[in-house]
């Protein structure tokens, strides 16, 4: 028997399958804001979690996209009539200055 200790090995020991530049989850937390449209394209914004960094522009303009087709069908939804021009007391009447 040798009393000779044996060096350290020099190398980091790996987790087996670990690969630092694959994908990896941010898991930010999305908070649901009760508009189903909206909450739909929070949720896909996940799927940028499984992919390279180089695929993520492609998620974020759908999502992107997504909302912003959402905030047009809420401005497109009817709402209450606009007052006419004739109830505003403030504008002069139109035959103000026809006068003679």
């Amino acid at each position: 028997m040798s009393d000779a200790v044996p060096e350290p090995s020099q190398e980091v020991p790996v987790e087996p399958g670990y690969d630092p530049a694959a994908p990896a989850p941010l898991n930010v937390p999305r908070t649901p804001t009760g508009n189903a449209e909206v909450d739909a394209q929070l949720e896909r914004l996940g799927d940028a979690d499984h992919l390279a960094t180089d695929g993520h522009i492609e998620v974020y303009e759908d999502v992107h996209r997504g909302l912003r087709d959402a905030l047009t069908a809420l401005d497109a939804r009817p709402g209450p009539p606009a007052p006419s021009p004739s109830s505003d007391q403030r504008a002069p009447s139109p035959s103000y200055g026809t006068r003679s």
